[in-house]
């Protein structure tokens, strides 16, 4: 007598990431791949050389996301981490963005809730809008309800927090573990797919090496010199160690900014990126496109005293070190993948 499928998967357990073959989640398949733990990758390919983020990596399926809804039928899973996503501020198809950021999570939410499963998800700082209520994750009291996302991607991101977060004040059901992180300007390895999506360390890498200008955004805004605007420059392996901390602290629930909390400018990035590479800074400043203007975040630091006093103790790469690391084991080699 054969082996129902069925039952053979009920009895199966392992860990599903989606977006696994996008940027962050490519590294966490990484990260996952030098422990015993079994994984399973839900994404699309398409034909931007993503399937290169996953060509050096084990798992045990990987799963389209319009097969997710049929393939988790039956499934008894140790966690799951949805990446997936779109996470391009430049699209502006409303109703796209809302079935993939909001409805395909909702559905998540309520799979990992019946199931008793761990649910780790990805927010985004975008839902901060241009900082005027804080960045402050505190997600209690209606805190959320005073941001103002200044894009599609960070409303659809904002509304999935508030579908959560309006649960858990209604004692609603929830999964044992529900995480919300929202992500400030990740850097790193595997994510030459994005094109000019990509970080600025990535994308202005081979003409910083031979000494040509690198390109960056003019200040529309008094006050805001040319190329001072700033971020929270977040290395890849710091988000990672979050997500790994978090998957093996189960009875941790809640949203969390993931940043080194502090702000940099764009300037100083694309410094270091030419001091790394012995060569002196040399930047040409250009208009920013118009379409991006009413969007575009002048400013943006997590704010990370939450996840410090949940335990996380672990300290983030300064900036002068990410890049360094970055450009000395990745975008200089022959073979820039994790």
């Amino acid at each position: 007598m054969g082996v129902d499928g069925n039952l053979n998967r009920v009895k199966t357990s392992m860990l599903l990431v989606t977006g696994g073959a996008g940027f962050i989640g490519s590294n966490l398949v990484a990260s996952l791949n030098e422990g015993s733990v079994d994984v399973a990758v839900s994404d699309t390919l398409g034909s931007a050389g993503k399937w290169r983020n996953l060509a050096g990596r084990q798992f045990a399926d990987l799963i389209a996301p319009t097969d997710l809804q049929r393939w988790l039928e039956g499934r008894k899973l140790d966690a799951v981490v949805h990446l997936g996503g779109i996470s391009s501020t430049a699209v502006i198809d409303g109703d796209r963005m809302i079935e993939t950021n909001f409805r395909l999570p909702l559905h998540l939410l309520e799979w990992t809730t019946s199931t008793r499963t761990p649910f780790i998800y990805a927010s985004s700082s975008a839902t901060y809008g241009d900082g005027r209520a804080g960045y402050s994750d505190d997600w209690a009291n209606g805190s959320l309800k005073r941001l103002r996302p200044m894009s599609l991607y960070g409303w659809s991101k904002h509304l999935f927090d508030l579908a959560v977060v309006e649960r858990a004040a209604r004692k609603d059901k929830l999964p044992p573990q529900w995480v919300g992180l929202k992500f400030f300007n990740v850097f790193g390895p595997n994510e030459y797919h994005k094109g000019e999506g990509m970080s600025l360390v990535a994308s202005r890498f081979n003409d910083a090496k031979e000494g040509k200008p690198a390109r960056l955004f003019k200040s529309s805004r008094k006050g805001i010199a040319d190329g001072e605007q700033k971020r929270d420059f977040t290395y890849v392996d710091d988000v990672i160690a979050v997500i790994r901390w978090l998957i093996d602290t189960p009875t941790l629930s809640g949203i969390f900014n993931v940043g080194t909390g502090q702000a940099r400018s764009f300037r100083e990035l694309v410094t270091i990126l030419f001091a790394v590479l012995g060569r002196e800074p040399v930047i040409k400043y250009v208009d920013m496109p118009a379409a991006m203007r009413d969007s575009f975040q002048y400013y943006a630091v997590a704010e990370i005293e939450n996840l410090r006093r949940a335990g996380y103790d672990a300290n983030f790469m300064m900036l002068e070190e990410a890049v360094k690391h970055y450009v000395s084991y990745y975008l200089s080699r022959a073979d820039r993948y994790r």
